[in-house]
């Protein structure tokens, strides 16, 4: 038997997704009676809804209520809800779900007397701290739509979101913190409003003690002192019913210019998905400890810092830290070791840079991890030399999976609780129920097995997937639905293999054309990521006079190399030749000090290719640094 209680080399995987295809209604219709519905659906699905149908139509439902109360009215009113650990402010905070439930009646309590009520939107920029859980959960309890926009994020952008969300009410607080150093938030939420035509009504600001903010008179209000009055008071928010179809979240893809990108969760159809992959997905039980570490501001902190766990009957954890440096590489042992976690899920970057600063893995050897059974990796491809290194490292499956902003879950993984399928070092696994995932041409016909192509899943999108962005159906249809008829297009570039293993190598516009020839960044990132000295990479196409694009390859050493990074640099040219051959016009290796980086960990590889090419670019708004961006023009000077 393995970790998660399945008979080694045997999986229900192939069967259970066969039936998620051959018979959607009544697989979802199963899955459904895991959650709690004020009315159940009328129809599981209904094709005449929405751009491409609806789920769970006629359903009425509230997610607040399946996440605390019902947990709390059958017997886990003491079970820790929720864990806040923040090295950063040296604090670890604890909720039962009887307490988060609590703060949750109170602000929902208190969001009413603002005047906000069911379809209503109200904006969340705030840190990683409890209060941003208890009012994304206040929002969902009262049906008002909740819009996470990263804490710190610059002005100009959460404006755009205003102006799109048109939110009643916006809760914030006076700051993030960073390592060495305090991000003010509320500058950046003042010009913001001023920016925005769309003013909200008022803003309720947490006063951290790390900074105290000057509140603007008659707009903002301190959500220490409305929270004890309503304590006080004994004010309770009772659950709103809302329709399966209305929306529980509006979330804005990153990096978009001009209107944004909002992508629509509903309420009904995100139950059923996220509960079910809890267990089937994660192999989670309810009452485990669950720790994603990942930031709200981000899908997947919707997904699995907040929704799934809690509506799981889990214990969730949630940090205010980094990989290294929060205080050292052992950061992430710390937490799983000391809040007891069984599965932990988090970016590849966050790995690279572990494994940059312990390569040996030292830090690890100093942790208990003996209940820690599975670690889930996400966010942008998981290069095979990783993923190796955390497998020898911490003798657990190293699970990759492959999912987007827009589906809100895995389309890709290896569901552990359906008994895990072997790893294959590069893939995702295989399609999770639900989900068809083809691999087209141009002329949207699937290709053959090891083929390159654009990665598409057959509509309709199961459960938990976006029905459409906010107030832009024709967008919508535009933007995914028009170029690959009957598909969702992911964007994607890669390939299934004769096992149905599918290979993300890349977003599409990261397949480079060298003259003529189709090659994927990807697949050289991974030769690169195989030479010893190196801890991160990113390859990507630089425009060429001759060949159209040609392949250039920026590296991260890794700490405590001591070679020249020319050396180095000339070894990787020839690595990726011997592997590729000379088709791939591989010549140019550049030693950089980090790579740029959005908060999620994705690498900003458009920037640095704007940058490579000499065109004019705009400092992208969920960078994490943007002095970083200074450091690529200064290693490109005299190499391009």
């Amino acid at each position: 038997m393995n970790a998660q209680g399945n008979v080694e080399g045997t999986s229900r995987y192939h069967e259970v997704h066969a039936r998620s295809l051959a018979d959607p209604e009544g697989f979802w219709a199963e899955a459904a009676k895991e959650i709690d519905w004020i009315e159940p659906p009328k129809k599981i699905f209904d094709a005449a809804q929405g751009t491409y149908g609806r789920w769970f139509g006629g359903g009425v439902v509230n997610t607040c209520y399946n996440a605390l109360d019902r947990h709390v009215e059958h017997g886990r009113a003491d079970q820790v809800a929720l864990i806040h650990d923040s090295p950063l402010t040296n604090s670890v905070a604890k909720f039962t779900y009887a307490e988060l439930l609590g703060e949750v009646q109170a602000l929902a309590a208190i969001m009413q007397d603002f005047g906000v009520a069911k379809g209503d939107r109200v904006i969340l920029y705030m840190p990683m701290v409890p209060e941003a859980v208890v009012a994304m959960l206040a929002c969902a309890r009262i049906g008002a739509v909740h819009s996470v926009v990263f804490g710190g994020f610059a002005a100009k952008e959460l404006a755009t979101r205003i102006d799109d969300a048109q939110p009643k009410l916006i809760l914030s607080a006076s700051c993030g913190i960073e390592p060495g150093r305090i991000v003010h938030y509320k500058p950046l939420l003042d010009e913001a409003i001023r920016l925005a035509g769309s003013k909200p009504k008022a803003c309720i600001v947490l006063q951290r003690p790390q900074h105290i903010c000057d509140l603007t008179p008659g707009r903002d209000y301190d959500w220490a002192s409305l929270r004890r009055k309503a304590m006080n008071e004994s004010k309770k928010a009772p659950c709103v019913p809302v329709a399966a179809t209305d929306p529980l979240y509006i979330l804005y893809t990153s990096g978009t210019t001009g209107i944004p990108k909002g992508v629509v969760r509903d309420n009904g159809g995100h139950l059923v998905a996220v509960k079910w992959s809890m267990f089937n997905l994660y192999g989670v039980k309810p009452g485990e400890v669950w720790w994603c570490g990942s930031d709200i501001g981000w899908v997947v902190g919707h997904s699995y810092i907040v929704y799934g766990p809690l509506l799981h009957g889990a214990t969730t954890v949630m940090y205010e830290g980094k990989p290294v440096g929060t205080p050292d590489a052992g950061a992430f042992w710390r937490v799983i070791s000391e809040h007891k976690a069984v599965a932990f899920f988090t970016a590849p970057t966050a790995f690279r840079a572990i494994r940059k600063d312990d390569p040996e893995g030292k830090f690890i050897r100093q942790y208990d991890l003996s209940r820690f059974r599975t670690l889930f990796l996400a966010g942008e491809r998981a290069d095979p030399p990783t993923v190796e290194w955390a497998e020898a490292q911490l003798k657990v499956p190293v699970i990759d999976h492959w999912w987007q902003t827009e589906t809100g879950w895995c389309i890709a993984g290896n569901p552990v609780g359906l008994g895990m399928l072997p790893v294959k070092h590069g893939s995702p696994t295989v399609p999770m129920p639900g989900y068809q995932v083809d691999v087209v041409d141009e002329a949207a016909k699937p290709v053959g097995p090891n083929t390159m192509g654009s990665i598409v899943i057959k509509l309709p999108m199961p459960p938990g997937c976006l029905p459409t962005l906010w107030n832009q159906d024709a967008r919508f249809k535009e933007a995914y639905l028009s170029e690959f008829l009957g598909y969702y297009k992911t964007s994607d570039a890669g390939y299934k293999d004769e096992d149905g293993y599918v290979f993300v190598m890349g977003r599409t516009d990261d397949i480079i054309n060298v003259a003529g020839h189709r090659l994927s960044t990807g697949g050289m990132e991974e030769i690169l990521a195989s030479h010893p000295d190196v801890a991160e990479c990113a390859v990507l196409g630089v425009k060429d006079a001759i060949k159209g694009e040609v392949p250039c390859g920026f590296l991260v050493l890794k700490a405590g190399v001591k070679r020249a990074p020319g050396e180095i640099e000339k070894e990787i040219v020839a690595l990726v030749r011997d592997k590729l051959g000379p088709v791939a016009a591989f010549k140019l290796a550049i030693t950089v000090g980090r790579l740029p980086k959005t908060r999620s960990g994705k690498i900003l590889r458009g920037t640095i290719k704007k940058i490579a090419d000499g065109e004019s670019w705009t400092m992208p708004a969920t960078i994490e640094d943007p002095k970083v961006l200074d450091e690529i023009g200064e290693a490109l000077k005299g190499r391009v």
